[in-house]
């Protein structure tokens, strides 16, 4: 599955690949987050737990690499990304809107961003199924299928 996302700042599109993996064997259970562009992008994810919603980031990630958010089974059948571009600039984002922090943070709650010293910044849900393991690909695409501002 892929959904694909309008960047904010360029008119390419920035999309996202979604892949589960079934438990084999003794592995653990990851949710892992691969920056396939030929830019250095930050993470943010959240995630509902039996204590409410949970936002934590920033992850820094390199051109091309591949790194684990949570280790271990995933919190919860749904779990929203927010991730920059720090070299191009645009981001991939979505209507959930959850608290982010303007560096590393692990924020209890969405609501009342603003008035406990937190930004809104809208989220895209990706529904985990009952995956054990998840990798998320984001990627910038500019083939067929490319929209305009």
């Amino acid at each position: 599955m892929i959904v694909r996302m309008k960047r904010a700042i360029c008119p390419t599109l920035f999309s996202v690949c979604l892949t589960s993996f079934a438990h084999v064997g003794g592995a653990l259970a990851d949710l892992k987050l691969c920056n396939s562009t030929p830019s250095r992008i930050g993470v943010a994810f959240g995630y509902r737990d039996p204590s409410g919603m949970t936002t934590e980031g920033w992850w820094n990630i390199a051109s091309e690499t591949c790194e684990t958010l949570l280790k271990g089974a995933l919190p919860s059948q749904f779990i929203y990304v927010h991730a920059v571009d720090y070299d191009r600039g645009g981001e991939w984002g979505g209507k959930n809107e959850m608290c982010t922090g303007e560096k590393s943070f692990a924020i209890r709650g969405v609501h009342d961003c603003a008035k406990r010293g937190y930004k809104k910044t809208g989220f895209f849900e990706v529904d985990t199924g009952q995956a054990s393991e998840w990798t998320i690909r984001l990627t910038d695409t500019d083939g067929p299928g490319k929209q305009q501002k």
